[in-house]
């Protein structure tokens, strides 16, 4: 393909993968007040049933519910939008690159929604239970919807974004940068500074609750480590098969 026929082709994946978005975003308003009231408000009220929810300005609902239907559709649509990428970068591949990562969609996929159900389902309980039982009970907590909205909608793709660490691996021990030695070399300050992101991350000095954030992405680093050995000897199984066609050649 000539570089006119890869704009073009951008064109085709840019356009279908809005469409895409635009059908997502259609079914969301659609069920727009379960989203909110059944999806993003109810955590809050389950754990927090105390804390009141304000609008502050006049369209402040008609933002919270833009946002919503917004993000939702996009986390809906998130599978058929790494499919068009993915089949952007497709025709750029070897034959042997393909088989290789033929999975790559629904990987990408799993692991962003296992993401955005650990925030949504364990990460955004604990901090809003935090929240609402911190300081002095003589201050009433009352919530901006906005800005419950943004916490919400950022801590649950921040979450899912995290949950790509075992694709990123795969990626980077795809090309060299990252081998099996290296990451089991480096484990223990590894876990030393996921233990230090979960303490940032985490909004209560618990523990527990600490050590429920740190736990996934631990897990996370040891499955990363068996994708990179993974790849690993699937590379030199190939480079051994490179090196004998040559002398199948000469042989026949």
């Amino acid at each position: 393909m000539g570089f006119l026929d890869h704009l073009d082709e951008l064109r085709v994946r840019l356009f279908r993968g809005l469409l895409g978005v635009i059908v997502a975003v259609s079914i969301c308003a659609y069920f727009s007040d379960f989203i909110v009231n059944q999806i993003l408000i109810a955590p809050l009220l389950k754990s927090s049933p105390n804390v009141k929810l304000q609008n502050l300005v006049p369209y402040g609902q008609v933002t919270l519910y833009v946002q919503a239907i917004l993000f939702s559709a996009i986390i809906l649509a998130f599978p058929f939008l790494i499919y068009q990428i993915w089949q952007f970068v497709l025709p750029g591949l070897l034959p042997k690159e393909r088989k290789a990562a033929r999975f790559i969609v629904l990987f990408v996929s799993v692991c962003f929604f296992a993401g955005v159900s650990f925030g949504y389902f364990v990460v955004i309980p604990f901090s809003l239970n935090f929240f609402a039982n911190f300081g002095s009970p003589n201050i009433e907590n009352n919530i901006a919807v906005t800005d419950y909205a943004s916490f919400f909608l950022g801590m649950i793709f921040t979450t899912g974004l995290i949950f790509e660490l075992p694709f990123v691996v795969y990626l980077l021990s795809n090309i060299g940068l990252l081998t099996p030695p290296f990451m089991r070399h480096y484990r223990k300050y590894a876990i030393v500074a996921i233990v230090v992101l979960a303490a940032i991350l985490t909004p209560s000095t618990d523990a527990l609750t600490m050590m429920l954030f740190a736990l996934p992405m631990i897990v996370l680093y040891e499955i990363s480590i068996f994708i990179s050995a993974a790849v690993q000897k699937r590379r030199e199984r190939a480079e051994r098969e490179e090196e004998l066609e040559p002398t199948t050649s000469l042989t026949k």
